[in-house]
């Protein structure tokens, strides 16, 4: 119950879209910020990736966007090979928000995708994470940058 004299707090909200190949752990980092839960079980999440990789109807999903983050599995190198297709696609709909490019599973021995190898996000102005959803390590590296780099301002109350 709220005191008679404290003001209704309201805080900004962002559409952060998180894209990338089925796989690279999206959703599992989500469910690791949100919850701190993580599940050695894939469940692969229906979503855009389907709509994505063959259809045109993609928009909506991208439309109206404030941030990105576009995933990828070091463990794999097809999609980091893929990356490209996922960042035209947000820049198509979303010329200027802030993006963060993360290689996920760095924890997992069998990398395919070096560290020195990951040249994209130079070529293209983006910070880049390498992460691991299981251990939390740079966990909250995306989300610290991508919060420091959005197009809103906090109002001032007086």
């Amino acid at each position: 119950m709220a005191l008679a004299c404290q003001r209704p707090v309201s805080y900004p909200s962002y559409k952060l879209i998180i894209v990338g190949d089925g796989g690279t752990g999206k959703t599992t980092f989500l469910k690791r910020q949100l919850t701190g839960e993580f599940r050695k079980k894939y469940d692969p999440t229906i979503g855009v990736e389907e709509i994505d990789l063959f259809h045109e109807d993609r928009d909506p999903f991208y439309n109206y966007a404030d941030c990105a983050i576009i995933m990828f599995d070091v463990t794999s190198r097809v999609t980091y090979d893929n990356v490209s297709t996922w960042y035209k696609n947000i820049r198509r709909c979303n010329a200027d928000i802030p993006i963060v490019l993360c290689g996920n599973k760095v924890d997992v021995k069998n990398r395919q995708v070096k560290e020195k190898d990951v040249t994209f996000h130079r070529k293209n102005g983006l910070p880049y994470y390498e992460i691991s959803a299981k251990s939390n390590y740079n966990f909250e590296k995306p989300f610290l940058y991508l919060a420091g780099h959005s197009s809103f301002v906090m109002p001032i109350s007086t």
